[in-house]
């Protein structure tokens, strides 16, 4: 039987593909009518790709011992008869594991050995190089086997200090070491794996959900990737704490630093409330109890009441293993996943929504004002036919001389649009070449040798703060561009509305800003980085190299989100006003040419007139294909309330009509 949050991310996917299948019926809808283009055909397949590989990701975070892996035993695992991932007392995960399905590819376990973080290559340029993994097939048709091999998450090897040193998981004896001193005082044990990934066909998984389990809060200060990138980039974050000892130190100052600022959707579980149940304490007071702390909790955490939630991962685990419904409605994981089902996953399909509804949407709409301008010109030449009825040659060919100066003024209009379209092209290219693969080359190496040079924190962080001056200047004149290029658009966006009679049309927006954020979080998270006591205590020589790697890593991946974003917006900006203008020099083309025949032969009027209406009926329901489909690519998610919906719908977009203009 599927749980509730299943149900919900099963309906993801299900929304998902209908948005491709959406998307791919209006290509065909463009092939079937002769009117697409490459740029359009092109866009269209981007998106699609985009919709089919993307994910839900959920990262959980936490101090060891906190119960992480068993949570996600119970979420992922419980249908089984005994635990799968390894949990157990003290720390047990000893690497960052993402945990997804990719059904391309048989069941998996890839694990990327220690030894890559001498290279200072990031985890990302790594998951392009398979050689690098060790991989093993897994067998889920046995849980026994597949718990056998998932023990591989947990392995560690002894090393010298010299080793872990230049590994940068050692200097000496301290709370934020990652290692664990032998009895051998020249050796220590270290993890034997950076990550690892596990495909694994879960309906949660398969359906989209990517769980991203850390190695406790001390893997945030050695692997900057994950503060850089992974958890920034989550959708949401789970953070974990105990419930009897609720907010530590060191919780706060991982959740001011890494998540708090950086993700956008939190929950606070405060995990084993199992501690509390005792036969002294009545089921009230063990109540008052919990309250108390997730009152605390909230208040310190800066949290809604309702993003804190008690539970406790094992006996949920222990309850999906028995199939008891009592204990798994005690342990709270059920509220836990209605929570993350009613809230998380609709906020990112409605992050998807927005994004197919700004990409395609104009497309769409850009499809269905040709088709406004094809039938107000068919409606406008039938109201000029059925003035002809019954006059002579004079009056038609003074109608026709009108309707030649109002194209020969509009062909005017057509040519001074074509000089800012020239203006925006050429400002566009000059942006997209200062965002070329070799501008960013030159922009992230700038300052590499001064970086490198540093061998103190605060000399670190003082040519740091220089490579981030380079990314504020480039980041600004990006913002100046899309201001500027922007107006331009809307200007000639607005003269058209003006002198052409069109229907209100908006260009698409451009938002550069949230790269911009995004390089200023990049900068705040720097200098924490660089504060962090870890750093302080960990050599430079392996610091700087790995953590630049993932620093410049993020930032390219920004710099080069902000050209893509720039190029598709260039693609789509005039789309619409060009697909109008062109359609209405057509249909004037067509008007001049239809009455120059028709004032030789005024008898064919009335057959005209027929033709008229017979295509005005056409375009009718061709209007009414594009209206459905827009309706249906903006599909709200499914809590939205009736209200909402009606609200958001396209009940009020503007009919097929006749404009004051056109006729």
């Amino acid at each position: 039987m599927s749980t509730h949050f299943e149900d919900r991310i099963a309906g993801f996917a299900k929304w998902r593909a209908d948005m491709i299948a959406g998307i791919e019926f209006y290509k065909s809808w463009l092939d079937a009518n002769g009117i697409a283009d490459i740029q359009q055909s092109l866009r269209i397949y981007d998106l699609v790709e985009s919709l089919k590989h993307e994910r839900l990701t959920l990262a959980f975070i936490a101090e060891f011992s906190r119960g992480k892996t068993e949570l996600i035993n119970a979420l992922l695992f419980g249908q089984f008869k005994r635990r799968i991932l390894p949990s157990d007392v003290g720390r047990t995960t000893m690497s960052p594991t993402e945990i997804f399905h990719d059904p391309s590819e048989p069941p998996y376990l890839r694990l990327l050995p220690i030894e890559t973080r001498q290279r200072s290559e990031t985890v990302a340029s790594l998951k392009r190089k398979p050689v690098e993994w060790i991989k093993m097939r897994l067998d889920t048709s046995s849980e026994e086997a597949l718990a056998q091999a998932l023990q591989a998450l947990i392995e560690t090897k002894t090393v010298s200090k010299q080793q872990a040193m230049a590994l940068g998981l050692y200097d000496h004896p301290a709370p934020e070491a990652t290692t664990v001193l032998l009895t051998d005082p020249d050796q220590v044990r270290i993890p034997a794996w950076r990550h690892a990934l596990i495909n694994y066909p879960h309906p949660l998984l398969t359906s989209g959900l990517v769980v991203l389990d850390t190695p406790g809060l001390n893997a945030l200060g050695t692997e900057p990737e994950l503060t850089m990138s992974m958890i920034p980039n989550a959708h949401a974050v789970l953070f974990l704490l105990a419930m009897d000892a609720g907010v530590t130190r060191s919780d706060l100052d991982v959740w001011r630093r890494h998540v708090q600022p950086r993700v956008a959707r939190r929950l606070a579980v405060l995990n084993k409330i199992d501690l509390l149940w005792d036969d002294i304490k009545t089921d009230a007071e063990i109540a008052q109890s919990i309250e108390r702390q997730l009152v605390a909790t909230a208040q310190l955490l800066a949290l809604p009441s309702h993003a804190v939630l008690p539970l406790s991962a094992k006996k949920a685990l222990v309850a999906r293993v028995r199939g008891d419904a009592e204990l798994l409605r005690r342990s709270g994981i059920e509220t836990l996943e209605a929570l993350l089902a009613d809230e998380i996953v609709p906020a990112k399909q409605e992050i998807m929504r927005e994004a197919i509804e700004r990409e395609i949407g104009t497309m769409v709409e850009s499809s269905r004002q040709s088709i406004v301008i094809q039938f107000n010109a068919l409606r406008a030449e039938h109201k000029s036919l059925t003035e002809l009825a019954g006059k002579n040659r004079g009056v038609a060919q003074a109608m026709l001389q009108r309707l030649e100066n109002d194209r020969a003024g509009y062909l005017q209009s057509v040519q001074r649009h074509r000089s800012s379209v020239d203006e925006v092209s050429q400002r566009g290219k000059a942006l997209l070449a200062s965002l070329s693969d070799e501008a960013l080359e030159s922009l992230m190496n700038k300052d590499r040798k001064y970086i490198e040079d540093a061998w103190s924190t605060a000399g670190l962080i003082k040519n740091m703060q220089g490579l981030f001056e380079h990314f504020s200047i480039q980041s600004n004149r990006i913002l100046k561009f899309s201001r500027e290029i922007l107006a331009l658009v809307e200007q000639a966006y607005a003269h058209f509305h003006d002198k052409a009679g069109f229907q209100k049309l908006s260009p698409p927006q451009l938002n550069l800003e949230k790269h911009t954020l995004a390089i200023t979080h990049l900068r705040q998270s720097t200098i924490e980085y660089c504060h962090h006591p870890k750093q302080i205590l960990t050599e430079k020589h392996f610091l700087v190299p790995n953590f630049y790697e993932s620093l410049v890593a993020e930032a390219r991946r920004v710099f080069e989100e902000t050209r893509d974003d720039t190029r598709k917006w260039l693609r789509a900006a005039l789309a619409p006003l060009d697909a109008a203008i062109k359609e209405h020099e057509i249909q004037l083309s067509k008007r001049v040419e239809n009455l120059g025949k028709l004032q030789h032969n005024l008898h064919a009027v009335g057959a005209r007139l027929k033709q008229l209406e017979q295509q005005s009926l056409a375009l009718k329901a061709q209007h009414e294909v594009l209206v459905g489909i827009k309706k249906n690519l903006g599909a709200l998610p499914a809590d939205k309330t009736a209200a909402e919906a009606a609200q958001a719908s396209p009940a009020n977009e503007p009919h097929i009509g006749v404009s004051a203009h056109a006729a």
